[in-house]
């Protein structure tokens, strides 16, 4: 007599091959980037806190606020952020936050405050947080483009159309 495990390899293919015939057929259809679905928002960073702006423009940036959100593609609406040196943290991350990149040579490790960085370069506080909230690869940095941040609030890109972004 046979032993379990060699009648199942035995019926196991036909009742495989049965069912096939019976499942419909679905193709999975993938999504384009089209450039007439690119949208470009427009918000002013003025009074609101940066994690929770930074993720909205995230999500933006993604495209998940769209119904055609596929992670693979770049799907993401272009976002300008206004009044960069307004934004505002919480509790004592002023003095608490601490940035740091290295140099590259030996001991070349910097650090710098949240403050120092705002009274320096502003747009890099939300530059930096937005970045961290995308994709750690090519297609992350493909959307790190479509952010613009401006200190001030008069900037170049009217000839867009921006539309404000609700937060």
């Amino acid at each position: 007599m046979a032993r379990r495990s060699e009648r199942r390899r035995d019926v196991a293919p036909a009742l495989h091959q049965e069912k096939c015939k019976q499942m419909p057929q679905v193709k999975t259809e993938t999504i384009q980037e089209k450039a007439e679905d690119i949208r470009w928002f427009e918000v002013s960073a003025a009074g609101l806190t940066l994690g929770r702006l930074a993720s909205r423009i995230a999500i933006v940036l993604r495209g998940k606020h769209k119904p055609t959100f596929s992670p693979n593609t770049d799907n993401g609406d272009f976002v300008i952020v206004t009044d960069a040196e307004k934004v505002v943290l919480t509790g004592n991350k002023w003095r608490d936050k601490i940035y740091y990149h290295h140099s590259g040579y030996p001991h070349g490790l910097k650090e710098e405050s949240a403050r120092h960085l705002r009274e320096r370069r502003p747009e890099l506080l939300i530059q930096r947080a937005v970045e961290g909230m995308l994709p750690h690869n090519a297609l992350g940095r493909k959307m790190a483009r479509k952010l613009k941040v401006i200190v001030g609030s008069d900037h170049r890109y009217d000839a867009q159309k921006p539309e404000p972004l609700k937060m």
